[in-house]
């Protein structure tokens, strides 16, 4: 009944009750073990988080500015993949209501440019602490880090509400209530009326541009200034352990941003592109930041490292 509905281009819904997701477009056989590898990153990302968390948290000395950041990103990936794992993994058995679907849809994209916001953040505090170092525990006060937290999350649900009521108030009909994809996305949403949508599109440009494209030059140009500065440090080691502390945050944005602009511009240019090439680069795009930030941070910081070392082993050898 669901695919029939949406070759029906006479037969429209007024505001419909319920929408059906179908998942990954093409795959609907394998779905179930599809969502197998999606489940493991999903727990492997909140244990993960939490256990970064815990250790920033109980540990006085990790309670600097690069360590409460990734605490902060941590938090922010942490309830982004909780906005969708659980229902993308039900959707075999479940429909989700018109006004669900909307209010997943504003937090996805609310923790999207959150997170975004947030490697900002930390690309500005690796450019002060490594271009400017006796001037970083000055410029990065708690009370700066709290206002970058707070401006991140406001500056997110502030851009991101009006297409939540641009769909809900403009569009009122619609061709189907199957959405081809596994989560309730802007552009998903928005192609399923049968009304003119070119407000909605142009403000969805408008938001991308406003958060990901303004983040996305800042740290570009941050890291640019970064990397000028550490190769023109006299000393090897000092080199390299400037260079080690951008590696992490560089291993996590650049899959964030690349994946990001990928589905952004295939929803409005990517006609030729499989559908399940597209749904599944866009769900790798919201799982693989959590499910990598636990571990990239575990590894790549030598004091995060420590403190995990002690929590399992010294527990062992005890």
């Amino acid at each position: 009944v669901g695919y029939n509905t949406m070759f029906l281009s006479n037969v429209t819904v007024f505001m419909p009750p319920l929408l059906t997701l179908i998942g990954i477009p093409g795959l609907e056989s394998v779905q179930c073990w599809i969502g197998i590898p999606f489940c493991a990153m999903y727990i492997m990302a909140v244990i993960g988080n939490s256990l970064l968390l815990f250790i920033i948290k109980s540990e006085p000395s990790l309670h600097e500015p690069m360590y409460i950041l990734i605490g902060m990103l941590g938090v922010t990936d942490t309830v982004l993949a909780s906005s969708i794992v659980p229902k993308m993994l039900g959707i075999f058995w479940f429909h989700i209501s018109f006004d669900a679907c909307l209010l997943q849809m504003w937090l996805i994209h609310s923790f999207q440019a959150t997170e975004s916001g947030i490697l900002l953040a930390m690309a500005l505090d690796r450019y002060v602490a490594i271009c400017n170092p006796l001037r970083h525990a000055t410029v990065f006060s708690r009370q700066l880090l709290t206002h970058l937290g707070v401006g991140a999350i406001l500056r997110a649900a502030i851009l991101v509400l009006p297409s939540l009521l641009l769909i809900k108030c403009r569009l009122k009909l619609y061709r189907t209530t199957v959405i081809s994809h596994a989560y309730c996305e802007h552009m998903a949403i928005v192609k399923l009326a049968a009304e003119d949508i070119r407000v909605n599109k142009i403000y969805g440009l408008f938001v991308a541009f406003a958060i990901l494209g303004f983040d996305i030059i800042f740290i570009t140009m941050s890291y640019v200034r970064i990397f000028v500065t550490v190769f023109q440090l006299p000393q090897k080691e000092a080199r390299v352990k400037a260079f080690n502390t951008c590696t992490a945050h560089i291993c996590v944005f650049l899959p964030f941003y690349l994946l990001a602009f990928f589905s952004f511009f295939t929803h409005r240019f990517g006609s030729h592109i499989p559908p399940y090439v597209h749904i599944l680069l866009s769900n790798l795009y919201l799982l693989v930041p959590p499910f990598l930030n636990p571990i990239v941070y575990g590894v790549k910081t030598k004091e995060l490292r420590r403190h995990i070392w002690n929590i399992f082993f010294s527990s062992q050898n005890s």
